[in-house]
């Protein structure tokens, strides 16, 4: 199995290559978009900031390779936010896979719920998922993020947060998720698998 994980501006490549090793899977980390296209699985990770991703996505020509891959694709947090339609951090436009507007989340009517939402939460599922498992419902995963995207018709499973929101989404070839599977523990290890078994 050939699994490429996207390098771009942004944190977190390395935690997922080894969490794929951990599964027994050996992941190249590249920007090529030749051995993107020739890969079997696209990884699509990352912590940072969505404009300044977006910005190296474009001037790599990744952009445009990135929608026309036909492979399963998985997105992981900002990943997942670059993915969608918008956001809102830098007034971002997205790749536009998911019909999404990624938020910030607002805590004005509860400041007690601090900003990012960091540590660890549950999942619902939302419909059914050969990413997620029925047996992952009411699970505890890893989050790190100050923008969510909403609940949408890709939506595959929830998180509730200031407001519930999209924990993981699937369209077509292309699967995200906003929490962090390489430091979910075991749930987040069956994620992966799932992934590079679909």
């Amino acid at each position: 199995m050939s699994v490429a994980i996207i390098k771009y501006n942004a944190g977190n490549v390395f935690s997922v290559k080894c969490a794929l090793q951990r599964i027994g899977v050996e992941a190249v980390i590249t920007d090529d978009a030749a051995v993107l296209r020739r890969a079997e699985r696209v990884i699509f990770p990352g912590v940072g900031q969505a404009a300044t991703a977006m910005d190296y996505l474009r001037a790599k020509g990744l952009d445009t390779v990135i929608k026309s891959l036909t492979q399963p694709v998985l997105g992981i947090c900002i990943g997942l936010q670059l993915l969608c339609r918008s956001s809102q951090e830098g007034d971002t436009q997205g790749l536009g896979i998911f019909d999404l507007d990624v938020k910030r989340f607002d805590n004005s009517a509860c400041p007690e719920l601090k900003i990012p939402h960091m540590g660890w939460n549950t999942i619902e599922l939302a419909g059914a998922s050969a990413l997620i498992p029925a047996e992952l419902e009411g699970r505890h995963v890893y989050y790190v993020h100050s923008y969510y995207a909403p609940v949408g018709r890709d939506t595959i499973a929830t998180t509730r947060y200031i407001v519930p929101f999209s924990a993981a989404l699937h369209r077509g070839n292309f699967y995200a998720t906003q929490f962090h599977p390489e430091k979910s523990g075991d749930v987040g290890e069956l994620v992966l698998k799932k992934f590079i078994d679909l």
